[in-house]
Formats: C-alpha cells, structure tokens, sequence
C-alpha cells in the first residue's frame, strides 16, 4: 500500500497517478460536453492501494442516450443506465491485461435505486444529478470513492480512504440494508477480506451472520463466481472458515461442513474439516490451478459419510471415500454449473487422489497404467494434490524423499525413449527403395542410420536418410551388423544419461 497517496487523498487530493490515455479521454470527452464525470468504485480502490485496476468504471451526470452520442462506439444493454464504451485503438505494446481492462469501459449515470424485490435487482432504477446519490449505494465503503481526473480531486463520504489505510471492509451507511438489497454482498465481502487480506468490521459482520440465509435465495451461478474467487485468492482458508463462522457455508457447500470435528485416524493431526482447508490452503500457497484447488476442497469429502471404527485396529477407516467422493464432488460442481470439462477433471482427480505412490514396491509398469487411468495431461496436477494432500496432514515435509521417487518414475515413464521411431524414414520405405527383402539386414539399416542421426541431428531428413539407406544396402552384412551395434550402444548410452537427468532433476536416486 502507499500510504502517501492515501494521505494526499485524505487532504482531498490525490497523487498523480497514472491514468491511461484511453480512460482520460472517456472522462474528458464527457466533461467537454458540460457533464461532470468521475473514476468511481474499485479502480479508485486500487488505486489507492498502488495496485493496477483490473476494470475502469465511471459515473457521470449524463444520461445513457448523452453517453452514447459522444462515442464513436458503444453498447447498452441492460435496464440500469450502464453505457460500454468499446476503445478500438489500444496499443499493441501494452500489457495483455492492460489492453484487457482498457477495452471496455463502463459509464454509469448517477442514479437511485428502489428496492430490491429479488434480492439481486432494484426494482426501479431514477437517474439523479448528484453523485452522493450513486455513492450512497455502492456496498462496502472502499468501494463508495470517486475520483476526479482534470482535478485531480478524491470524493470520499463514508471514510473509505481510511478504511483502506486501516485494511476493513466495512458496509456502506445500514449493513442490515446494504445486504438485505443484494445478499451476494456478503460473500463479496468476504471475497474482498481475502483478497485484500483486509478484516471485516465487527458491526458488518454481525450483519454477514444476521442475514446469511438470504444467500440461499441468490443464483448459484452468481455464487460460483464468488467462490471461484475465493478460492483462487491468496487466502481460501480463511474464506472458508469466515463462511462457516457466519451461517453461509451452509447455504452453498454443506457438504463441505460435515468434516467438522469429524476426526480422522492415526496418520491425521487434524479433523476432517481442518485438513481440507489446510490442503487448500498449500494449493493456494503454492499458486496451483482452480481444479487442483477445487480437487484439493473435495478430496476427502466423503469420509464423513465413510468413516467406519476398526476394533482391531481401534482406529477409524475410510474404505472407499475417494469413490463415493469423486460422485460427491461431480453433483456438487454440476449444481454449481461448474464447465464441463472442469467437473471431469475434478473428479479425475478426487477419484484417484488416493494412489499408490510406494517407491520401494511400485513398479514402473504400474506408473504407466496410473498415467493412463488419470491422462498424461493431468499426472502432474495428480501429484500436486497428493503433496497438499501430505502438508494437511501436519506432515513437516513438504516434497518428502519417496513423493520426488516417484515424480521421477512418472518422468521415466513419460519420457518418449530413443529409437528410430524417431526416424524421417521407416522400414518399409526402406525396402520399397532398396528392393531389399524383408529381414534382419532392414534392421541393421534403420539403427545404422539412426547412429548417424544422433551424431548429427540435422542428418535427419527423408531425401538424405533415402539416399544413405540405397548405400546401405549395398554393404555386407556382417560390417551393417557391426554400424547397427554401434548405434544400439549409442541409444543405451543417451537412455541412461537421460534417466540420470531425471533423477538429478528430483534429488533420487
């Protein structure tokens, strides 16, 4: 955060920040046409907090049909006074997600709203002349800033600056109202808390945990987003601990809530509901995907529903919970309208999440058919599950001895091996050029010229390896035996350097 420019906003003047032309001009060309025009939202937002906005929003005394004769080319669909203005000209040297937020800009009239009937939409939408009015119903107070360009001037009427400084998210005005307008805002704020790695104000809170069942009302599409973000934020472990202490869990992933206090056997530290979001937690510490995250959330998901008592053993067993599991994990993603190929690559991974990774009985045939079960494309987000899997469970390392042995075994496997498979010409071919009959001396031809090839690479090349095959054949046999020995022993040789590597690669030996 610079504090410098949150102070300068406080005195009511912002630093100069670096405005792109193509925003400057959408605020200017309005203000030259007599109306008054503002940054507004989440962009004066982070800005403030030094950050590059991802979208450009702005607010304006002008009406949509005002908007729309300025610029060259717009679009307006929607029932709520929101104006795109598409920016053609971008140019090519910036940023992809510059270009990205540049392209469309929102322009937004000042408007008030009536009530919201559904819980998403105000039912009536009346344009007014006064930007208090449109920062009034913004939801969250670091949320309700606008920000002048030409003036260079900050609007600030519910604190937001310092509730920046301060690192709160805090309700615009009533919480109670804020919520009861749209209850997504309560999952919008706790996106915001981790995102920002901000607290929520106590008295928003309360509000959060006073109206959590009106989150059930709202569209699971609307809520996906939200917990999509959640979770591909710097901290889902808090987010989802925050929607379990405020009642909300419950209303979109219940299933994710009975591992609560369900405690697990020996190998565990922690209960069920613990372990998962310490293994989501690593997932998002360490940057993986949204479907190693998603996999990480659900992959003991059924071992409340599993877990049995063993009075053998006097511990508890969770027979066959990635199975059931996987069915879990694949109904709740679908009720969540997840894609599709998201929810088979989830459950792809919850079900085999639980393979045997023993590098001292596993044979390297049996990698080959796990690679083939789970798919080449997805082994390496498999593994990535089990080693979050292996930090949620209290283990101290986090990519132990026998988990890089393994990695190792799977790059074997996957390494495509030195052959004259890898040849421009095949044995056919030779015998349809040479006239030549089937038989060993083909072979002899093929790894001959393959010796050849792993000298000079460039060497392989269809009219070339023709032309040295016809010579080839000509020799006598037992010298071609001798060339084609020559270039087995090279294959041995670049095969056990390549198996070194890996190994070097993964620290095993």
């Amino acid at each position: 955060m610079k504090l410098r420019s949150i102070e300068s906003a406080q005195n009511g003047k912002m630093n100069k920040f670096a405005i792109p032309d193509e925003i400057s001009h959408v605020t200017g060309a309005l203000e030259q046409a007599g109306f008054s025009a503002y940054l507004v939202g989440g962009c004066v937002r982070n800005l403030l907090l030094g950050e590059q906005p991802k979208d450009w929003d702005v607010t304006t005394s002008a009406k949509p049909e005002e908007i729309i004769k300025l610029f060259p080319k717009t679009f307006y669909e929607n029932n709520f006074g929101t104006v795109t203005v598409v920016n053609e000209e971008i140019l090519e040297t910036e940023p992809d997600e510059l270009r990205k937020s540049l392209r469309n800009v929102e322009i937004t009239p000042f408007r008030l709203e009536g009530k919201y009937s559904d819980k998403r939409h105000p039912d009536s939408v009346k344009f007014s002349e006064k930007l208090e009015d449109d920062l009034l119903r913004r939801d969250f107070t670091i949320n309700a800033l606008a920000y002048h360009v030409s003036e260079e001037k900050l609007t600030d009427l519910y604190d937001g600056v310092k509730d920046i400084r301060d690192r709160v998210i805090r309700a615009v005005g009533v919480p109670d109202e804020r919520f009861g307008e749209d209850p997504l805002r309560i999952l919008r704020g706790i996106r915001f808390s981790v995102q920002l790695n901000f607290t929520l104000a106590s008295e928003t809170m309360d509000s959060m945990s006073k109206n959590s069942a009106l989150i059930s009302g709202i569209s699971v599409e609307r809520i996906r987003e939200e917990l999509v973000k959640i979770i591909l934020s710097p901290n889902p472990m808090i987010g989802l601990v925050l929607c379990h202490k405020l009642g909300i869990l419950k209303h979109f992933l219940p299933e994710v809530e009975e591992g609560v206090h369900v405690k697990q056997n020996g190998d565990h530290v922690y209960d069920v509901w613990e372990h998962t979001l310490r293994v989501l937690q690593h997932s998002a510490d360490k940057n993986y995907s949204l479907e190693v995250r998603l996999a990480c959330l659900f992959h003991d998901i059924a071992k409340p529903r599993t877990r049995d008592f063993n009075q053998e053993k006097q511990d508890y067993t969770f027979y066959g919970h990635e199975m059931l599991g996987a069915k879990m994990a694949k109904n709740i993603l679908i009720r969540l309208k997840f894609s599709r190929e998201t929810v088979e690559k989830v459950v792809n991974l919850v079900r085999n999440h639980m393979f045997f990774s023993d590098t001292e009985q596993i044979t390297l045939s049996a990698v080959r058919r796990i690679i083939t079960r789970v798919g080449r494309e997805n082994i390496t987000n498999l593994l990535e599950v089990r080693w979050c899997d292996r930090i949620g469970m209290g283990r101290p390392k986090e990519n132990p001895y026998r988990l890089r042995k393994f990695q190792a075994m799977i790059d074997e496997a996957l390494h495509q091996p030195t052959s004259v498979g890898m040849l421009k010409i095949r044995g056919e071919e030779v015998i349809r050029e040479t006239g030549l009959k089937p038989g060993p001396k083909i072979g002899y031809i093929l790894h001959a010229l393959l010796e050849e090839v792993l000298e000079k690479p460039e060497l392989n090349e269809s009219g070339y390896l023709v032309k040295q095959a016809k010579n080839l054949a000509g020799m006598d046999e037992g010298e071609l035996k001798k060339l084609a020995e020559k270039g087995k022993d090279k294959i041995e040789e670049l095969e056990q350097e390549a198996l070194a590597e890996i190994n070097r690669k993964h620290f095993v030996k």
